[in-house]
């Protein structure tokens, strides 16, 4: 009783989330479920009833499908149920596409400023920038100083 007065009190689960992923696993393993009964009774047809190629083929099929139907899924989910989620990951991958093309820091520094506060909605924001190095050449990390590790 107490664990369920905390979590009720302090808000300590996001009932959003629990919700989004019960459905997206949910519909995950229905999913992969129907299309590992599908896989071997189709090799098992072809291949014989007693088969075990037809079982690590089915296997294996399902494996290989389970990450990139998770996030389907898990995308589809969100769309519907956990809206605030997909728009927040639409404007990040809209900024990382204007990232590609942007050269003037000073733009980048507002944008990204912007593209925080739009998608986690701090309290505050801040970016510090370390002054670049003066002169041509690669920027990369500092090399360190003789004697130091």
């Amino acid at each position: 009783m107490a664990t369920g007065a905390a979590v009720l009190r302090y808000r300590l689960y996001d009932l959003d989330r629990i919700i989004s992923r019960t459905l997206a696993y949910g519909l995950l393993t229905l999913l992969l479920g129907g299309g590992y009964a599908a896989v071997a009774l189709g090799l098992g047809r072809l291949l014989g009833r007693d088969s075990s190629v037809a079982v690590a083929a089915a296997t294996l099929v399902v494996a290989a499908l389970f990450q990139p139907a998770r996030r389907r899924v898990q995308t589809l989910v969100d769309r519907r149920f956990n809206r605030r989620r997909y728009d927040a990951a639409g404007t990040v991958e809209a900024f990382a596409t204007r990232l590609r093309d942007q050269v003037d820091l000073d733009a980048l520094h507002t944008e990204l400023l912007a593209v925080v506060d739009q998608t986690m909605q701090p309290a505050t924001a801040s970016l510090w920038l370390r002054p670049g190095r003066a002169g041509p050449g690669p920027t990369g990390p500092p090399r360190p100083q003789p004697g130091t590790r």
